[in-house]
C-alpha cells in the first residue's frame, strides 16, 4: 500500500512545479499531478499563500484567475534588477489606459466596440497594449467579418496586482452619473439612458 504524501511533500513538490514551470499553473493541473482532488489542492495553496506572506520571504505565491505561480515580492524588485537584465518598460499614455479600461471593464470586446466608445480609431493603441502583453486575441465573434475579440493577460492581473478581473474597482452610482453629466456638456446633448445589465 503506497504511503500518503505529508502536506510538507506537496508543498515541496508544488514549489518544485511552479519553480521550473515559470509561469502560472491551473490548481486542477497541480491536483491531477500530485494525485490529490482539486478542492485539497486549492486548501494547500491558500494555507501556502499564507505562509509565504506571514515569513520573511523574498518570493510570493500569486493567484491569478485559478492558476498559481510564484513570484518576486515587489519591495526586493529594486534588488533584483540590478542582477538580472532589466526588463522592458513601457509607459502607458491616457490613451493606452483609457483603451486598457475599456477592455478589462467590457471584455471580451472587438475593436470596433472600442472605437464605438472613445469616439477615435484605436489600432495603434489596440496593438500597442498586445505588443505589451496587456491585453490579447481571446476569440472571434460570430458577426460578419468575425472580428477579433479582445480581453486582459495574466500579465495586465500581475500589473495591476489583482488576482481577476472580478477585483477591479467599480465606479460608485455618484461617479457614473458625474461622468454622464461631464459626457453630455461636452458632446451639448442628452446621452441615451444606460441598459441595466
Amino acid at each position: 500500500m503506497e504511503e500518503k504524501r505529508t502536506e510538507a511533500a506537496i508543498r515541496a513538490a508544488v514549489e518544485a512545479i511552479l519553480f521550473a514551470a515559470g509561469g502560472s499553473v491551473e490548481a486542477s493541473r497541480l491536483a491531477a499531478a500530485l494525485e490529490l482532488e482539486t478542492g485539497e489542492m486549492e486548501d494547500i495553496l491558500r494555507r501556502m499563500e499564507l505562509r509565504y506572506e506571514e515569513e520573511d520571504r523574498g518570493i510570493r505565491l500569486l493567484e491569478l484567475e485559478g492558476a498559481w505561480q510564484l513570484c518576486t515580492k515587489k519591495e526586493y524588485y529594486g534588488d533584483l534588477i540590478r542582477v538580472v537584465k532589466q526588463p522592458k518598460k513601457y509607459t502607458l499614455t491616457e490613451v493606452l489606459l483609457e483603451t486598457l479600461s475599456i477592455v478589462a471593464y467590457k471584455q471580451p470586446v472587438t475593436k470596433l466596440e472600442i472605437e464605438k466608445i472613445r469616439g477615435v480609431k484605436s489600432d495603434h493603441a489596440v496593438n500597442k497594449l498586445v505588443e505589451y502583453g496587456l491585453i490579447e486575441e481571446v476569440g472571434r465573434l460570430d458577426a460578419p467579418g468575425r472580428p477579433i475579440l479582445f480581453g486582459t493577460t495574466e500579465d495586465f492581473l500581475r500589473s495591476f496586482g489583482v488576482s481577476s478581473v472580478e477585483e477591479l474597482p467599480k465606479a460608485s452610482p455618484e461617479k457614473l452619473e458625474d461622468i454622464r453629466e461631464e459626457a453630455e456638456e461636452e458632446l451639448g446633448q442628452k446621452l441615451p439612458e444606460p441598459e441595466n445589465e
